[in-house]
Order: structure tokens, then C-alpha cells, then sequence
């Protein structure tokens, strides 16, 4: 993986973009302390470097009737490399399957799940989760109340960085 190095404005840039995608270059450069061309630029080059990976809104979910989310525990018979692909191909095509980790530890996947009621589910569970070939235990974990959510990646470590390396 290449390395990419930030100073301290592109370090503010990308905080700030991270809280706001939307910001107006103007708006940007000036937060960042920057004139406008130069702000420009280096967001321009932290694209074509490949630092951001798109720009999304964030969409409250309870809004769209999602109030559940769920933390979904599964493990598989076997951890060979078809039954790992079977699994990722099933559960890419979910949409109800916000995020999929291949884990270390107890289960083989950790999924997060969003989705409208406990009985929808149990449905998903039992149609999709249960139908996976492969699969040999699922446990699910309710979240009560989403404490901290964020997308913005930390920085401060790359801050860190610079200054070892004046």
C-alpha cells in the first residue's frame, strides 16, 4: 500500500471534509486558512492519490424505519476458501448488511445489520443468514443505543508523524 504523506493544511482539509463533504471550496480554504487555488489543488491531489473513496450523505436511518441494528456473530462449518466466497457473495448482496468484517477469535464474520423490526429480523435470519451454505451458528446482539458513530477516520497520529520527521 503507497503512503501518502499530508502537511498540516492537507491534514485540515481532510478533517474538514470529513465533517462536511458539502463545504464550498471558499468556505474550505478559508477554515483551512488557505486561498481558494491552492486549497483546490491539494484536494484535487488527495483524490487522484486515492485518499477519498467517494462522497456519500448520511441518511438517518430511523427516518427510512430502520431501528434496529444488530451485530450478527456467524461462524462456518469450514474456513476454506469456496465456503469463505459462498458467504461473501451472499451477504454482499444484502442490503440490510450495513458492514461484513472476516473476524479472528470465536465467529468467522462479524455482520452489522440494519433493519426495520425484530420480526423482519427473525425473517432475514431464517430466510437469508440460515440458507447460506456453510454456515453453523449465528448469534445476534441487539444494540440498545448507538453511543458513538462516526465515518471520520483520525488524524492526529498523522500530525504526529510530521513532526518526527522535521
Amino acid at each position: 500500500m503507497q503512503s501518502v504523506s499530508f502537511d498540516a493544511a492537507s491534514l485540515k482539509i481532510l478533517e474538514a471534509l470529513q465533517d462536511n463533504a458539502e463545504i464550498s471550496n471558499a468556505d474550505l480554504a478559508e477554515s483551512v486558512g488557505l486561498s481558494p487555488s491552492p486549497c483546490w489543488r491539494r484536494v484535487a491531489d488527495m483524490k487522484a492519490q486515492g485518499v477519498f473513496k467517494g462522497t456519500v450523505l448520511l441518511v438517518d436511518p430511523l427516518k427510512l424505519g430502520l431501528a434496529v441494528n444488530v451485530f450478527v456473530h456467524v461462524s462456518l462449518q469450514q474456513q476454506d476458501k469456496q465456503s469463505l466466497e459462498v458467504f461473501i457473495s451472499a451477504v454482499q448482496a444484502r442490503p440490510e448488511v450495513m458492514e461484513c468484517y472476516l473476524m479472528t477469535g470465536e465467529a468467522d464474520f462479524l455482520l452489522r445489520v440494519v433493519i426495520e423490526d425484530l420480526p423482519r429480523y427473525q425473517e432475514f435470519m431464517l430466510e437469508v443468514l440460515t440458507q447460506i451454505p456453510g454456515v453453523s451458528s449465528i448469534r445476534s446482539s441487539f444494540a440498545l443505543n448507538q453511543v458513538k458513530y462516526t465515518t471520520a477516520l483520525p488524524v492526529k497520529h498523522l500530525e504526529r508523524q510530521n513532526e518526527k520527521t522535521k
